[in-house]
């Protein structure tokens, strides 16, 4: 079952760091876009995926084509893409080892939310992060302490 719990919700959030974006956009107008600038002015390490636009710079960070070039621990993996494609995004999410997936407003695909539960990750659906860390007065998160 996907998170719904305030609880469950403010708990990951609160101990996520790394987030890596699918369908994050270059593109001001873009949802994603906007999400991916208070992710890191909330202190959270966003690295942004789109393979339309790999190679270039969203808000300072590289766009990476894939899940699997980052080569981070990724604690949430954001999806802004339609539910179809939403399946493939969770699939990459599992193969390397993403601790949750966080499909955003309006997106819902529950066969692939049931892999990734089955496979160990947090679900959470149709929900906007952005709009859960304000609600639930999350706050910012402290960089890691090396």
């Amino acid at each position: 079952m996907p998170l719904t719990r305030a609880e469950d919700i403010a708990e990951l959030l609160t101990n996520a760091r790394n987030i890596a974006m699918v369908g994050a956009s270059d593109r001001p107008d873009r949802p994603s876009h906007g999400v991916m600038k208070f992710l890191q002015s909330h202190g959270y390490r966003v690295f942004p995926v789109n393979p339309q636009i790999t190679g270039e710079h969203v808000h300072g960070e590289f766009v990476w084509r894939e899940l699997a070039q980052i080569g981070e621990p990724i604690d949430i993996v954001d999806i802004f893409r339609r539910p179809q494609a939403a399946g493939e995004a969770i699939d990459e999410a599992i193969a390397v080892g993403a601790k949750a997936v966080w499909l955003q407003l309006g997106i819902v695909n529950e066969e692939a939310a049931q892999r990734a539960e089955q496979a160990g990750l947090k679900v959470v659906m149709d929900r906007c992060i952005k709009i859960e860390i304000m609600r639930l007065r999350i706050p910012k998160i402290e960089p890691a302490t090396a």
